[in-house]
């Protein structure tokens, strides 16, 4: 099961006990993913169509709670392997319930699908989260938190993309809207955005895993991090050894270490014994011992007089 099913499967056995919440859940789940159909025997039907189980019993019990309508729920099954299924809940809208439907505010007077907006179902913070929650189950999915981080709520009109990010906004998540086929995607790319979501909406199982995960996340990009910046380090220490000994051998090759000053030769004998050991460790050897940055004087000045033998060979002077 992926990490955005296991998501709306917690989400949907979030049980609201107001029934305030209930109303504005299934508004959502009726304003993004609801539609008016003609039945085979030719009645009128209200359908929220979903390819989860557990959003459909979700749908089922909450016409049931909020209306006490007794809705149809069938499936299509997937024609090829690993197609999603898709499960229908219907509601045929005779008379009564057409007038109870219009009562919670879903359809209008007409039997049409309403055109009044969220505003009506999220008056309190508790119905603001139910109706982001039944959005989430509607047209939501989630990225798993261990690849790109990124949440998505689709919808078919801009009004509907705009009310869903202006509700997000409200509890401070960084919504933000984009079209893509003809459909108006609310989404969040930010990390702290999607798990203050899934805090906030009820899926706490999904809050702790994706929390888990981005902190693991963040402990390994501090490690690597680490190793990368340890690794440079060691390739310049070794990089700069290498330079020192070319040095140090031409130096003796042609000058012979004997004629250098005392301070440069007993730092010059160290470093050919010592061809991995670092400035610090350098130093510690040296007796008495010298600072980093006095050992790296000395072999910048061995580099020098190196760098000077073909002017003048026959000087070697500094300490």
């Amino acid at each position: 099961m992926s990490f955005s099913t296991s998501t709306k499967s917690e989400l949907a056995r979030v049980v609201s006990t107001a029934a305030c919440c209930r109303n504005a859940e299934l508004a959502a789940l009726v304003r993004l993913a609801g539609r008016l159909e003609i039945g085979a025997d030719r009645r009128l039907l209200l359908c929220v169509a979903t390819p989860g189980a557990a959003v459909a019993r979700k749908t089922f019990t909450l016409f049931k709670e909020c209306a006490g309508l007794s809705a149809e729920v069938s499936v299509n099954k997937g024609a090829r392997l690993h197609k999603t299924n898709l499960y229908r809940v219907r509601l045929p809208l005779s008379r009564p319930t057409r007038l109870e439907l219009a009562g919670l505010g879903l359809l209008d007077r007409s039997g049409r699908l309403a055109r009044t907006g969220s505003s009506r179902f999220t008056g309190r913070d508790c119905c603001r989260r139910a109706y982001l929650r039944g959005a989430f189950l509607a047209a939501g999915s989630v990225s798993s938190p261990s690849g790109d981080y990124h949440l998505e709520i689709v919808t078919n009109a801009a009004k509907k993309a705009g009310e869903v990010a202006a509700l997000m906004r409200r509890f401070g998540l960084k919504a933000l809207i984009f079209p893509r086929k003809g459909r108006h995607v609310v989404y969040l790319k930010e990390s702290e955005s999607i798990a203050a979501f899934l805090k906030l909406a009820g899926a706490f199982v999904g809050f702790l895993e994706f929390e888990n995960a981005r902190v693991l996340r963040g402990v390994k990009g501090d490690v690597n991090r680490q190793v990368n910046c340890e690794t440079a380090n060691l390739n310049r220490t070794v990089e700069a050894g290498l330079r020192q000994l070319g040095s140090i051998g031409r130096l003796d090759e042609f000058l012979g270490l004997v004629r250098l000053p005392p301070a440069l030769r007993a730092v010059a004998v160290l470093r050919v014994e010592n061809p991995g050991a670092s400035l610090q460790e350098l130093g510690e050897m040296m007796e008495p011992k010298l600072s980093k940055s006095a050992v790296n004087h000395r072999l910048r000045r061995l580099t020098q007089l190196a760098g000077q033998l073909g002017k003048s060979p026959s000087g070697a002077n500094g300490g």
